[in-house]
């Protein structure tokens, strides 16, 4: 049985998603270690201790554990404050896999701080390194600029870590291209694996009884926006062309926001849902928009299933794994032409593509399918066919085995031996 060791030194898999620095990479980290444990790898998850009382080791699925490690206060600390706490992540790995003498065949290190840790334990025990960003430094300063917490350390870092890993994921070809232009990743070195969705928890259900459960509007033309509710998601965006379809083409539309740190929408719990109803008083639309707050898992494929199209703009982004879950339920996605979203949405055919800071064309092309119900079912039939075909969570995991056997195979016929 071959072992893996997943890090992922801020994004555990047991964390509520959509809460605090808690999203897209804590779902690829839980689906992914679900998927190699039920094709019979041994997965264990070394994610940082932010909770005095968590048990040193969990169960979470079959042949898969989580492993709390030590590093810094057992609290929860801003992703952006981590990295000092990453050298005794490290160390604190290599002395587990020492000490339990738990031979690893696969390190595989998930954002730049996790390939930090990951790096001490590859150079002190001999393990190839698989190496995902799901953001990069350099491309996340160009949008985001002084906003950008993460110290300007993050590049050399990146840098070395495009060098040294035996394997660098993209998870999408704007990714690849941002390696090997930004970083100068050597393509060779580089594979490009999707995110992905779990087809036992997202497929379409009856749209009717899915919005008489949420307590929806029948006959409303209903938007859905989902994820974490942080300025980059461009939801100002999505709120402004509310307004925009309602001052231009006479369309009342719903807003539904799902996210948020609390199950209850406050500003106290998530200070961004203040900022969000003023842009909503603004564009005149704040009767029409609903934060949802926070949900769980099991809840999403209803909510996906009850709208009538699911939008997505934000100002970058590696991937996007929201827009994949709302094709995976039959809805049509509006989003934008960045990042993984350019390369999961087929413009026209699923939905449509816009720019990242253009209401009035978002508008535009939600009208199209508000005016037109029957294309918008059509682009979510075929949305749904796309994502069982391309973007599968054990798809996904096929394919990274594949790194894994690869890189084995070769470590194995170096004759590199562990320290």
């Amino acid at each position: 049985m071959r072992r893996i060791a997943l890090i992922s030194e801020h994004a555990s898999p047991l964390a509520s998603i959509g809460s605090i620095d808690s999203g897209g990479q804590n779902v690829y980290v839980a689906h992914l270690a679900r998927q190699l444990g039920k094709c019979g790898y041994a997965v264990d998850v070394f994610t940082r201790r932010d909770k005095a009382l968590l048990a040193d080791v969990v169960p979470f699925a079959p042949n898969v554990r989580v492993v709390h490690v030590p590093a810094g206060p057992a609290v929860h600390v801003p992703k952006e404050a981590l990295l000092p706490y990453m050298a005794d992540f490290g160390d604190f790995m290599v002395d587990f896999m020492r000490r339990d003498a738990i031979g690893y065949d696969i390190l595989h290190a998930n954002f730049f701080m996790s390939g930090v840790a990951a790096l001490r334990a590859r150079r002190a025990l001999g393990i190839p390194l698989v190496m995902t960003f799901h953001a990069l430094g350099k491309v996340r300063r160009l949008h985001q600029g002084s906003a950008d917490g993460f110290p300007d350390s993050r590049f050399d870092i990146e840098d070395e870590l495009a060098r040294e890993a035996d394997c660098v994921i993209a998870e999408c070809p704007q990714d690849l291209e941002d390696l090997v232009t930004l970083y100068r990743g050597d393509p060779a070195r580089i594979e490009t694996v999707p995110c992905g969705f779990d087809d036992e928890e997202f497929a379409p259900m009856d749209r009717d009884a899915a919005r008489a459960s949420l307590g929806w509007e029948r006959e409303a033309f209903t938007v859905l926006q989902l994820g974490r509710l942080v300025p980059r998601k461009g939801i100002d965006n999505v709120i402004r062309a509310m307004g925009c379809l309602r001052r231009h083409f006479g369309i009342a539309a719903r807003l539904h926001v799902v996210g948020g740190n609390a199950e209850q929408p406050s500003v106290e719990a998530t200070p961004e849902i203040g900022r969000l109803r003023g842009v909503a008083e603004q564009a005149g639309v704040a009767d029409a928009v609903t934060f949802v707050g926070r949900r769980g898992r099991e809840q999403l494929r209803t909510f996906y299933s009850a709208s009538d199209v699911f939008v997505t703009t934000p100002w970058y982004e590696p991937f996007g794994i929201t827009p994949v879950e709302a094709m995976a339920c039959g809805v049509p996605v509006v989003g934008a032409s960045v990042g993984g979203i350019r390369s999961t949405v087929a413009d026209g055919e699923t939905g449509y593509l816009v720019p990242a800071h253009d209401p009035d064309t978002l508008a535009a092309r939600l009208a199209d399918l508000a005016r037109d119900r029957a294309t918008a079912r059509r682009m979510g039939e075929a949305g749904r066919r796309r994502a069982q075909a391309l973007f599968t969570w054990a798809g996904v995991a096929r394919q990274m085995e594949q790194v894994y056997a690869r890189l084995a195979t070769a470590h194995a016929g170096s004759g590199r031996v562990a320290a």
